[in-house]
């Protein structure tokens, strides 16, 4: 494999590739037990993470821009079959998606769901946890929903679109790492994360592969144990504060301006959160939720929608969830904080 491919193991299991990459843009990595067939191409910043369980990707399979895969740990592995097309900063986590799947831009796939082969996802469109999507359909909407049949021959000339705008971003720039002061030793900045200006992680921070934090003339503050997962994108404005608290998680491929989160929070994967948001201690936004500027997530409920709403109380389930997410994300930092050390040295080729 070449040497700019960013492999790295995961508890002792490399990345299994059957054939180099057609492409692997800056800033990719692809961690653990995953294994890829013939011909994949890999876009700038796209992550694959195979950490708590194990992703399989069929052959020519094409990853966007800042595409995320990951699993959900100990319950869900990611399926991905033949000829699948993953958009630019689309997710797919913890699910299962048949061949000839086509997943534009920004749309998400949640633990548990099930895309049956041919199905066409509109971009923007989250499919939730256990939903199966028949094939031979266009879906969008949130939660993702039949569009229409497609008709003849629109699955194959929605994928050559996808990927034309897909290649179209090859050699693109990575973005540059320039904090403004020295993190504590205790956290996890994964090496294709890109952290910019004035910010104040706390101890057992971690911060994914792909995210991109940029203070600008600002500051970001990261409350000790708190995560920001994959390919999500801080930016505050001039003079501008994110805050987020203690045992706090943002989920993959989230948007966020200047705001503030409370403890013990989750903001899902995929939402946008407006400039001046608000989250009190105990809250959760649903995955692609986007919240109005200004807006206040009041303590103790789920929210959800565009724009966000209060949709019901936090169940044990939930607040189960949220305090599992830090114990588990903090294991694995330790881990891969540890396998690039290791890589750094020259022990492991990345």
């Amino acid at each position: 494999m070449p040497d700019d491919l960013n492999l790295l193991a995961y508890a002792g299991t490399a990345p299994s590739l059957a054939g180099t990459p057609r492409h692997a843009g800056a800033g990719h990595a692809l961690i653990g037990r995953i294994s890829l067939g013939v011909a994949t191409w890999i876009a700038q910043g796209a992550v694959i993470r195979a950490d708590g369980n194990y992703v399989r990707g069929g052959g020519d399979l094409y990853l966007g821009p800042r595409a995320t895969v990951h699993i959900a740990h100990d319950l869900y592995p990611t399926l991905i079959g033949e000829r699948v097309t993953i958009g630019q900063y689309a997710v797919a986590h913890a699910c299962e998606i048949g061949d000839d799947c086509v997943i534009e831009e920004r749309a998400v796939v949640l633990d548990g769901a099930v895309l049956e082969p041919g199905v066409v996802l509109a971009a923007d469109a989250v499919v939730f946890s256990r939903a199966r999507l028949p094939g031979g359909f266009v879906y969008s909407g949130r939660p993702a929903k039949p569009e229409r049949e497609l008709r003849a021959g629109e699955l194959q000339v929605r994928r050559a679109a996808l990927r034309e705008r897909i290649e179209r971003t090859a050699g693109a720039p990575h973005p540059r790492f320039d904090l403004r002061e020295p993190l504590d030793a205790s956290v996890f900045v994964a090496n294709t994360a890109t952290l910019r200006g004035d910010i104040d992680a706390h101890a057992r921070v971690n911060i994914w592969y792909g995210c991109d934090l940029d203070a600008g003339g600002g500051q970001i503050v990261i409350g000790e144990r708190s995560n920001v997962q994959d390919n999500s994108l801080l930016a505050c404005t001039p003079g501008g504060r994110i805050e987020i608290g203690i045992d706090s998680t943002v989920g993959h491929n989230v948007r966020m301006e200047d705001c503030s989160v409370g403890d013990r929070c989750l903001v899902g994967i995929g939402s946008v959160v407006a400039r001046d948001t608000r989250f009190e201690d105990d809250s959760f936004l649903a995955a692609g939720a986007i919240t109005a500027p200004g807006q206040v997530l009041t303590s103790g409920f789920l929210w959800g929608g565009q724009p966000a709403r209060k949709l019901a109380p936090l169940d044990e389930r939930k607040k189960t969830l949220i305090t599992e997410t830090i114990v588990t994300y903090c294991a694995y930092a330790d881990e891969l904080q540890r396998v690039q050390k290791l890589a750094t040295a020259g022990v492991q080729r990345r």
